[in-house]
């Protein structure tokens, strides 16, 4: 009985010891199982996801990609001008005025993307032609302005399509179209607009064209550095439709080239970022353009005519050649006013030359590193910009004119290329006082002979860019309900050295010194102060 009992104890113990080891491995063979489950469940899943994901692309781009996303912003404002005259006299007014942005995006592909921008900006109450008369009937009022037939026209501000390719570590974009060319680099921070392409400092217009962007910092090393390739017409001197136009030798067919027509008005330029990590950036830029056209004193014949005869008038007065001019210097009588008023008027555009420009930013968007919330959402920046003009043609002088001392003839009523340049300051730190306030403080300076192509800012006296003097501006910027409702208040007052700051390049944009009789003869504005108001609802 002991022997069966000590065998039969160790089959007990061998079956037990084999059970355990055949549990061990069923655990283990377990827990692969698991895991091949686990993973294979994954697996599907992500398979599952990506089927699903490419699915709703497809159907994106079936149904949103192929359309249109409009987005609104429109802004309401006050404006409130003062203007002292070079005579000195002074005017003032009161402008409420609506403006609206429709814009307009869709992405049917990820490589290709089109972007629009539909305006609307006029006064309360305005009409195109700014009539208060009812000399042609109610339909002159704008309180039936969109229930009345009327033209067809469209204000297109930004219409182009953007193509997105790469040549090996080098991204590059390619656009051609309608530009978003106002607001642009430093002019965007004070309209608190997202940043267009060109520099404000010298290009604020709009225009149409293409560029050319290319990212260089893969190849290069430096962060953010990229080379810009920019083209535009400002005028074309193609005929128009139907002209019928038959002078002989100047036949014309339609939209061929008009030879009694002044050049097409073209530019080329580039955009350099040598440098932009992200808080520090330096942007340069340099373009040429061909053909610009102004007023010609020249061309006003009848006006000149009005002028001649008025000084005869006073030679007949029994006056002497040196006392006529000096009354004229001085006072002037309102016949010879009015003649000269007209000349400008009166007077015909002519090509006056080619203009080249150019200008360097450094901006920083963060002041040092750790040093502060304050200086972390502070924005500086400083602007150097250069003008230079190229004359070209024969330019005539009136012998009237050069006795009043006035200068005919040229470009900026020069013969000879002039250099003029303009420097810009900008701070825009945060409010402190309310939490997502901004305030900013700008500078600008002008030389005698700075000429910008600004005339699209957004002030209502003038381009303080353009300005031929000093210009100061201070402006806060509140959130209301986020970014969707926003309000500014702001401030620009501008002093001119030189009249002809925001003429075009003819014989009105020749800088005579603001206290000179000459600028009291056409009217000249000696400063200029904007205090604006507005709330703007973006979406």
């Amino acid at each position: 009985m002991k022997k069966i009992g000590v065998f039969s104890l160790a089959a007990m113990l061998a079956t037990s010891a084999f059970a355990a080891d055949d549990l061990a491995a069923m655990k283990a063979e377990l827990e692969a199982l698991k895991s091949q489950v686990v993973e294979l469940k994954k697996n599907q899943e992500t398979n599952e996801i990506k089927a699903l994901a490419t699915q709703m692309n497809e159907l994106k781009t079936r149904t949103g990609g192929d359309n249109l996303k409009w987005s609104a912003d429109y802004r309401v404002s006050y404006d409130m001008l003062d203007y002292k005259m070079a005579d000195g006299s002074k005017t003032s007014n009161g402008v409420l005025s609506n403006r609206l942005w429709l814009g307009m995006k869709a992405a049917p592909r990820k490589d290709l993307s089109f972007i629009g921008q539909l305006s609307y900006n006029k006064a309360f109450g305005a009409t195109a032609n700014n009539s208060q008369i009812n000399s042609s009937g109610n339909a002159n009022f704008d309180w039936v302005t969109n229930e009345n037939l009327a033209g067809n026209e469209v204000k297109v501000k930004t219409l182009y399509a953007i193509y997105f390719g790469n040549v090996g570590d080098v991204d590059y974009t390619a656009s051609i179209g309608r530009r978003a060319s106002t607001n642009g680099t430093l002019a965007n921070l004070r309209s608190d607009d997202a940043e267009a392409s060109p520099n404000g400092h010298m290009i604020n217009v709009e225009f149409d064209g293409a560029s050319f962007n290319f990212n260089l910092d893969k190849v290069t090393g430096v962060p953010g550095m990229a080379f810009k390739l920019c083209m535009g017409r400002g005028l074309t001197n193609a005929e128009s439709r139907f002209t019928m136009v038959n002078n002989g030798s100047m036949a014309q067919a339609d939209y061929t080239r008009n030879k009694g027509k002044n050049e097409n008005i073209d530019m080329f330029g580039f955009i350099f970022t040598p440098f932009d990590n992200g808080q520090y950036r330096v942007t340069t830029q340099a373009f040429k353009a061909w053909n610009l056209i102004g007023y010609s004193m020249m061309n006003a014949t009848n006006s000149m005519a009005a002028m001649g005869a008025g000084y005869a008038q006073m030679l007949g007065m029994g006056m002497s050649p040196q006392q006529a001019i000096g009354m004229l210097q001085q006072g002037m009588t309102p016949t010879v006013v009015t003649s000269m008023m007209g000349e400008v008027a009166n007077g015909g555009f002519q090509n006056f030359g080619n203009f080249y420009g150019g200008t360097i930013s450094a901006i920083a968007t963060g002041i040092g590193s750790g040093l502060g919330d304050f200086l972390d959402n502070t924005t500086a920046f400083a602007s150097y910009s250069i003008s230079k003009t190229d004359p070209s043609g024969k330019f005539a002088r009136n012998q009237m004119a050069g006795a009043l001392g006035l200068e005919t003839g040229g470009m900026l009523g020069s013969e000879q290329s002039q250099i003029g340049n303009s420097i810009w300051l900008g701070l825009q730190m945060p409010a402190v006082f309310t939490k997502d306030g901004r305030i900013g403080l700008e500078y600008n300076k002008g030389s005698k002979w700075w000429r910008s192509f600004t005339y699209g800012e957004d002030t209502m006296v003038g381009s303080k860019l353009a300005a031929r003097g000093t210009a100061y501006e201070a402006y806060y910027t509140q959130p209301i309900l986020g970014k969707v409702l926003t309000g500014q208040l702001r401030y620009t007052k501008i002093n001119y050295d030189y009249t002809g700051s925001n003429a075009f390049f003819g014989d009105e944009g020749h800088p005579y010194d603001i206290n000179s009789a000459q600028a009291s003869m056409f009217g000249a504005v000696k400063s200029a102060s904007n205090i604006m108001g507005y709330l703007r609802y973006r979406y």
